[in-house]
């Protein structure tokens, strides 16, 4: 069903362009944020994920808020498209023309919203309305508040599977480390505090995924008095007494390990530098097989293997010890540890030297889309060249492999062509006034 007929005058040709200008700016948001909404990371792994609690009663809300959403829109959208095509009829429309128009802009329509969450005194809970009539103004309204309640669940799960879960893994890692360490100085469930209470950090962090991952609104703590969506921080309480609890036992640990010569703490260390090492050289490894598929005429430096004369030697210093063998021990060690830490730096610069064409590219393509929004924000979106050379550039930034001379040419043009027309809309503003100006001293004349 159409708007129904608005009380009050009918609208002039004017008032009729300048509504429908607003409308479609408004039509535009709308669908942006829908199409957003809908490619929305945290709203894919919701629809994929198998939830309970807050999560799935809040997440059945939302859900009904997006069909809300899709509804209006396609009722707002098909209003709209009535309006143009009877505006674009005749250049000066008809008395009967503007009547329909002022009907169509300002009336009423109804809107198909199952239970239209977000209606003021109404929850979901209550009986479906399957209609309601609204103004297209009010329509907008009521969009944007079932959007910002679809994208409060959304970010607000989104931003805890992205902080929560992944920080477990790396805590469960070191929980690993620690007890293996535990296992290595005589420190078994049972026999050692220490060693139980890893068991129950262990079984916590188990459970604690397994919440996350099934309920992330369960942890997540909203900001007070913040009304933007998503507003608030995840709850990372239970992770942190974990995480304190687990330094509490590798403090143990190390209360026992001082016991030991200091010879053994310092092989560890040397351990630990090395695999650090070695794990950084494999990133760097990995790291430039992907620039070379994705950087095209980059000189990607190659990468040098694991430092095996460095482990052969700390073999030796660990076979020293275990003989006794201090004096010969000692030199050893102070070398090693002057190496060891000369390999982590030169790693580390290896991964730095590998991976600079992917932060290049990454920076370019950050300014082009800052250029594009400044391009927005001035009314030049429809600018020919504009779009012209924001199309190419892109095109070479998101292509593979990428040319990244070619790319910060590309760039680098549609950053000028940019500033010269911003520099024209300048000109040609100050050039108005002085127009307006003399046509009116002439008429004085």
């Amino acid at each position: 069903m159409g708007p129904a007929q608005p009380a009050g005058e009918v609208m002039s040709r004017e008032e009729a362009d300048r509504t429908l200008e607003r409308l479609y700016a408004e039509h535009e948001a709308v669908e942006s944020s829908l199409l957003a909404l809908q490619d929305h990371a945290g709203r894919r792994l919701l629809e994929g994920a198998r939830l309970t609690g807050t999560t799935a009663h809040r997440w059945a809300r939302a859900e009904a808020a997006i069909t809300s959403l899709w509804n209006g829109f396609e009722s707002y959208s098909r209003t709209l498209e009535r309006a143009r095509e009877l505006r674009a009829r005749r250049r000066w429309p008809s008395r009967e023309d503007l009547a329909e128009l002022t009907r169509l802009l300002r009336g009423t329509l109804t809107v198909p919203g199952g239970a239209l969450p977000g209606t003021s005194g109404a929850s979901l809970g209550e009986t479906p309305r399957l209609t309601q009539e609204l103004t297209l103004g009010r329509l907008v309204e009521r969009m944007n508040e079932w959007y910002a309640q679809a994208l409060d669940v959304v970010a607000a799960a989104d931003s805890v599977w992205s902080a929560l879960p992944a920080r477990i893994d790396l805590l469960a890692a070191e929980l690993g480390r620690v007890r293996s360490l535990a296992h290595s100085v005589g420190i078994r469930p049972g026999e050692h505090p220490a060693a139980d209470d890893l068991e129950g950090i262990t079984a916590e962090l188990a459970a604690l995924r397994e919440e996350v991952v099934q309920d992330p609104l369960a942890f997540w703590r909203p900001l007070g008095g913040s009304g933007a969506p998503g507003g608030g921080t995840p709850d990372t309480t239970r992770y942190d007494n974990a995480a304190r609890a687990l330094e509490d036992v590798r403090r143990e640990i190390d209360a026992v390990l001082a016991v030991r010569q200091d010879a053994e703490q310092r092989l560890m260390k040397l351990r630990d530098l090395l695999s650090r090492a070695d794990r950084t050289l494999a990133e760097a490894r990995a790291a430039r097989g992907e620039v070379l598929a994705k950087i095209a005429a980059s000189e990607v430096p190659a990468v040098s293997g694991p430092p095996t004369v460095l482990q052969e030697q700390l073999a030796t210093a660990a076979d020293y010890r275990r003989r006794a063998q201090w004096h010969r021990l000692s030199p050893l060690l102070e070398s090693l540890e002057e190496r060891a830490e000369e390999e982590l730096q030169r790693a580390r610069a290896q991964l730095s030297a590998v991976t600079a064409p992917l932060a290049v590219r990454a920076e370019l393509r950050g300014r082009l889309d800052a250029y594009k929004a400044k391009v927005a924000q001035h009314g030049l979106a429809e600018d020919t060249i504009l779009i012209e050379r924001y199309d190419i550039a892109r095109r070479m930034l998101w292509s593979a492999p990428c040319d990244l001379r070619a790319a910060e040419e590309a760039v680098l043009r549609y950053q000028r062509a940019v500033q010269e027309a911003l520099l024209q809309r300048q000109r040609e503003a100050r050039q108005a006034p002085d127009a307006a100006g003399d046509a009116m001293n002439l008429g004085a004349e």
